[in-house]
């Protein structure tokens, strides 16, 4: 396994990850951001990535409609996974992470089906650039979360991977723990994000170690499995920002050397 971490594409993350001691970037192009926006940094990208010896180990695109109301695939959108399958391509980066919206007008079937058509597209597009295609479990417009969706869509496309983050499942009550047993073998790439709930609620996004998550059992389920991906670690609170932020940050690559018995 290699530990890296999300960061803003630019030279300078690369220096940054460079100095934590870290082996990959991770780069969301998010909804509202023009894939060609990213594709225009490549160059710049490639050559730091090539300076500092960091790799990229994940490329995603979260939140954007990609299905149409009458279940047909927005075209726009299936261009812009096709420009970040070529960024990977690119950057010598194995993973493309996506989603897949929920049309409330389409029957569950229906939505699946419309899922599948969009997903194999990508499929078939990656398999020729060497680019394996995974969904996130992430809850942001995607209902391709749990093992409901896993069973049928990825029951369907046994080539298609699956982007694990416990926090999304903790804070939908699911069990992350069994989720990873039934479904790690088809995990491509995972997010290290700690999490913590009271009183049934979410309260924050701290760095991993310092939440709830039995992040020891987590990597030792990640071993039995066979997992050999990118863990990435995501700072996301509002509370964890400026220095006290990069504490954190340094505290997680700490606690997750320990985790993958690094000296």
């Amino acid at each position: 396994m290699r530990l890296g971490i999300i960061a803003d594409p630019k030279a300078e993350s690369f220096d940054y990850a460079a100095g934590l001691g870290l082996e990959f970037l991770e780069f969301c192009i998010n909804v509202g951001v023009p894939a060609s926006d990213f594709v225009v940094k490549l160059p710049e990208l490639k050559a730091a990535s090539e300076r500092t010896g960091v790799g990229v180990g994940s490329i995603g695109r979260w939140g954007p409609d990609r299905i149409a109301k009458d279940g047909s695939i927005v075209e726009e959108e299936l261009q812009a996974s096709y420009a970040l399958i070529d960024a990977c391509r690119e950057l010598g980066c194995p993973v493309f992470v996506c989603g897949a919206n929920y049309v409330e007008e389409l029957s569950y079937f229906e939505n699946v089906r419309a899922s599948i058509a969009y997903l194999e597209k990508l499929l078939d597009y990656g398999r020729d650039r060497g680019v394996r295609i995974a969904t996130y479990n992430c809850h942001w417009n995607s209902y391709i979360v749990d093992e409901t969706a896993w069973k049928l869509i990825h029951g369907h496309l046994p080539e298609l991977g699956i982007k694990f983050d416990p926090s999304h499942a903790r804070y939908n009550g699911q069990d992350y723990l069994r989720e990873m047993t039934d479904w790690g073998h088809r995990f491509l790439h995972v997010h290290i994000k700690g999490s913590v709930i009271v009183n049934g609620k979410r309260f924050d996004d701290p760095p991993a170690g310092l939440d709830q998550t039995d992040w020891g059992t987590f990597m030792a389920i990640l071993y039995g499995v066979g997992y050999q991906g990118g863990l990435s670690i995501e700072p996301h609170s509002s509370t964890w920002t400026g220095e006290l932020g990069e504490q954190g940050v340094k505290f997680t690559v700490d606690h997750m050397n320990r985790l993958l018995l690094r000296g």
